[in-house]
């Protein structure tokens, strides 16, 4: 019998048919130095999620602790007690299961989140999970160098198997809903600034501006074809020219006040970009006392892409924004000289 014909059925009788939802999707965690690792397991496992986070639910978590990555160790332990507190009290919700190998993981879910804060580690984590056919989202950033990012994409083309990764800070909606500001109109420029930390960890050092070049990414789009970067002891300073001559800057603080934002320069208006974690400005003021965003924004792409749909970046465009990293590292060491962008597919063997 049907759920139509059951459901029909029930209504000729006089009674009703509750028909069950679907299972939720079973989500692992691989790396839990990453503070992320704990919001997601609340956005996702938490029994009054509304519709956007619902549907979804943290099953296992594999701990990968990274000996020379700073902390790591210290950050797992406590990321993982915190994980354990999380809904300790509500029975319908299961305890997140802590497994031992990575078989174990994937044995207990059906999608999987990669949170292991050192980048260098996330290529061979991708292959093994890509392998397993289940989707797959890498929490910034997607590798520690363009060669593993390129082989992350060629492993996820040759099996065919749904993979992403993003900054949350493009998913900010001050951020992302600054592409159709009707304040602003067609964007034809952006100016974004943000930290630029010189205490990052080496296994950091050629991402640690990448939150921003994201947020310039978000409002911009992909297309860069050459930059320009000039680095001081203040500031990290890029201007890159798109394809089709708009020009986007990058202002990488390095000492004093930071703050994550923008200004946009589109064919109807300028306005500043709303502040990290909320919306988006009206009339040129920003918002802060609405609701905080922070990590929602992205998981609830997470959440739509597990469920079924497209990646909502594309590893093409994370492969470009490498490619503007390299970039950035290649003009900064001929002091401001402008540099081309690569087509890191191509070029690499």
């Amino acid at each position: 019998m049907t759920i139509r014909t059951a459901v029909l059925a029930s209504i000729a009788w006089g009674f009703v048919l509750v028909v069950h939802a679907a299972e939720p999707v079973r989500v692992g965690i691989l790396g839990i130095d990453n503070y992320q690792a704990v919001e997601y397991v609340a956005f996702f496992n938490d029994p009054k999620a509304d519709a956007e986070l619902a549907g979804l639910r943290v099953t296992a978590a594999l701990p990968v602790i990274s000996p020379d990555y700073p902390e790591s160790a210290v950050l797992t332990e406590r990321w993982r007690e915190q994980i354990l507190s999380l809904y300790k009290d509500q029975q319908e919700v299961q305890p997140v299961e802590f497994v031992q190998s990575l078989d174990e993981l994937l044995n207990l879910c059906d999608a999987v989140m990669i949170w292991s804060l050192d980048g260098r580690l996330h290529r061979e984590q991708a292959r093994s999970v890509l392998k397993s056919g289940k989707r797959l989202f890498i929490g910034r950033p997607v590798a520690a160098e363009p060669s593993d990012a390129v082989a992350i994409d060629r492993i996820a083309k040759q099996l065919k198997t749904p993979c992403w990764s993003s900054s949350q800070h493009r998913f900010s909606p001050g951020f992302a809903g600054m592409r159709n500001h009707p304040e602003v109109g067609k964007v034809i420029g952006c100016d974004v600034y943000g930290g630029y930390d010189l205490k990052a960890a080496d296994a950091d050092r050629f991402t640690r501006p990448l939150h921003s070049i994201e947020t310039l990414y978000a409002i911009m789009g992909p297309g860069v074809e050459r930059l320009s970067c000039n680095s001081t002891p203040t500031a990290e300073s890029v201007t890159a020219v798109w394809k089709d001559g708009r020009v986007g800057t990058y202002r990488g603080v390095k000492n004093g006040a930071v703050k994550y934002s923008a200004t946009v320069f589109g064919d109807q208006g300028v306005s500043t970009a709303g502040i990290y974690g909320h919306g988006i400005p009206i009339k040129g003021v920003v918002p802060t006392d609405d609701r905080y965003m922070g990590y929602r924004g992205l998981a609830i792409e997470v959440a739509k892409f597990f469920k079924g749909a497209e990646p909502p970046v594309t590893l093409a465009e994370t492969l470009e924004i490498f490619a503007f990293l390299q970039a950035m590292d290649e003009s900064r060491a001929g002091n401001g000289i402008m540099v081309p962008l690569q087509n890191l597919q191509e070029a690499a063997p």
